[in-house]
């Protein structure tokens, strides 16, 4: 049903691009609902699209519907998303602090994507409509007084992602056999909390424990972090598959 209606919401967006000639665009998606529009590979005629959160690694991103005769270095995204750098002073306010502060001033959460720490702050993607509120009204996270700015998307800072690469092997490509090698836990673990609905499988919550893992997918635990299948390998003699693997810390 869910991805009904997004496929729907594409679908009228990409309709009105083809019909008036102009380039069109969503507000901010879930993670779960980029990768979904990544993986369905409409088909929407001559409109090509393109996603982006602001910056590259961005996971909450805008898709753009472009007519045909425009390509993606055309479209000019600081029209659509700006970037809030919000310095925090006498503190180190949280992802959720910061959030629950944007959402506190009557902002959507669709109308915000990422917001990336700082040791000194945060950066905030927003729609260009919900800047001039984080602006002018965001004056405290949490208890922590803070200042903001606007600045060029190009200037956001880098977040370097820190990660543990893993090397395992696993009998078969199973929810339940990746999980439990990539999050150190047995494979009963890993399957009960699936089927307790504890397991994300690409932004999704996923609650078959042999549902099939592909190379890129990505993996999750409610409480517990999240990583990602980067390389499947060849056998071992044993006839186990090889697995890297990124742990996301």
């Amino acid at each position: 049903m869910e991805n009904d209606d997004l496929i729907r919401r594409v679908q009228d967006l990409a309709g009105r691009c083809e019909r008036q000639g102009c380039m069109t665009n969503t507000s901010f998606l879930t993670p779960a609902e980029c990768f979904t529009l990544r993986q369905l590979n409409l088909a929407l005629g001559e409109v090509k699209m393109v996603l982006s959160g602001g910056k590259a690694g961005c996971e909450r991103q805008v898709a753009f519907f472009l007519p045909y005769y425009m390509e993606e270095e055309d479209v000019a995204v600081e029209d659509v998303i700006k970037a809030v750098r919000i310095r925090a002073f006498f503190g180190a306010p949280g992802h959720r602090d910061y959030l629950g502060a944007i959402l506190g001033l009557g902002i959507e959460r669709n109308r915000v994507g990422d917001i990336l720490l700082y040791d000194d702050g945060a950066a905030v993607f927003c729609l260009t409509g919900v800047a001039p509120a984080l602006l002018t009204d965001l004056e405290k996270v949490g208890r922590t007084g803070v200042k903001t700015e606007e600045i060029p998307l190009s200037a956001v800072p880098d977040v370097p992602k820190a990660v543990k690469t893993m090397h395992f092997t696993v009998k078969s490509l199973r929810l339940d056999a990746v999980t439990g090698d990539l999050f150190g836990l047995s494979r009963t673990s890993a399957a009960e909390m699936i089927r307790l609905g504890l397991v994300s499988l690409n932004y999704s919550v996923c609650e078959k424990p042999d549902a099939p893992i592909w190379e890129g997918d990505v993996l999750s635990i409610r409480g517990k972090g999240k990583g990602a299948v980067t390389q499947i390998g060849g056998r071992s003699r044993k006839d186990r598959l090889f697995i890297e693997a990124e742990l996301w810390l």
